[in-house]
């Protein structure tokens, strides 16, 4: 219990929301959910060379479904739960060795479910050796009315290892009922990056109260309903080509915008997309991840499953 609280601690935002659940208290056992995953590169290929997992996360295995890279273990995060819930903390670890690569996942979209006491809460700490390469791209996170998650991650990579690390954000149900377009309480996702040394190189923060703050005003969310957050933390030749490779756009008849911004001291990309439906932010996503693979690694990204 006190790894999450002193994760939290100084977040005014989660103030209003100390109440307990009726049901089982936060972070109760059962609402507390682990999970840390270790790559280490031998011969030819990575390995997933240490698992840990508490329900509600869960990992079976590694698989090397693709042919672009056969070396690279691809691990889908499962979760045993129907969806994040009120009091739930949740960490998750990962750490790849030398010259490891890896792809994480997650089986599909993360749900948080509707509350009325509490929050849910999620820190993540992901490590880079010297020459890694991890593809970090979960599935969008689809807010619920009513519900408030925070997410603190710790990012230490080495300056010759490569990280892309994705995130979309959906305004809520859009199509369940009526529509329910940011009618959660709170999403608040944070982010601090940093050499192996310690020495810092950014932290960044994406705090959202639709029932405090109109989001639909200009230089929040406009008239877009989904955003995405992509972060590439590479060498400076590789951060350097991808972002000339990516042109800032505004395509409002095709319902999108995206552009990419050079993190501080030459520490990669920060690219974001705004757009009205998941599948075209997605696509954009996708294309920035194939331009940072192809420069990182000189492969191509495999085609997306039909499913998608």
């Amino acid at each position: 219990m006190s790894h999450f609280t002193e994760a939290f601690d100084g977040a005014p935002e989660l103030l209003p929301y100390q109440d307990q659940p009726r049901q089982l208290p936060a972070a109760a056992p059962g609402k507390v959910g682990r999970l840390r995953l270790g790559f280490e590169r031998r011969g030819a290929r990575t390995v997933l060379a240490d698992l840990y997992r508490e329900a509600p996360l869960l990992v079976q295995q590694a698989l090397y479904w693709d042919e672009a890279m056969p070396d690279l273990p691809c691990v889908f995060v499962v979760s045993t739960s129907g969806g994040v819930l009120q009091g739930d903390r949740l960490d998750i670890a990962i750490a790849l060795g030398r010259d490891a690569r890896a792809h994480v996942t997650s089986q599909g979209a993360t749900r948080l479910q509707e509350m009325d006491a509490n929050f849910a809460a999620q820190t993540q700490q992901i490590t880079l050796g010297p020459g890694a390469y991890l593809e970090y791209m979960p599935e969008a996170l689809i807010p619920y009315r009513h519900s408030r998650f925070v997410s603190r991650t710790r990012v230490c990579v080495d300056a010759t290892a490569t990280l892309i690390y994705g995130e979309i954000v959906m305004p809520g149900r859009k199509h369940h009922r009526g529509g329910e377009l940011f009618e959660y309480d709170l999403l608040s996702l944070a982010l601090r990056a940093e050499r192996p040394d310690g020495s810092r190189l950014f932290d960044e923060r994406l705090l959202i109260e639709p029932q405090r703050v109109d989001v639909r005003q200009a230089g929040i969310m406009g008239p877009f309903d989904v955003f995405a957050n992509v972060i590439l933390l590479a060498p400076r030749e590789v951060s350097a080509a991808v972002h000339a490779a990516t042109a800032a756009t505004v395509a409002r008849e095709a319902g999108w915008a995206a552009g990419a911004t050079r993190l501080p001291d030459d520490a990669g990309l920060a690219f974001r997309v705004l757009g009205m439906e998941t599948h075209v932010v997605r696509a954009k996503v996708r294309e920035f991840w194939a331009s940072a693979r192809r420069e990182a690694v000189g492969c191509a990204l495999p085609p997306e499953f039909p499913w998608r």
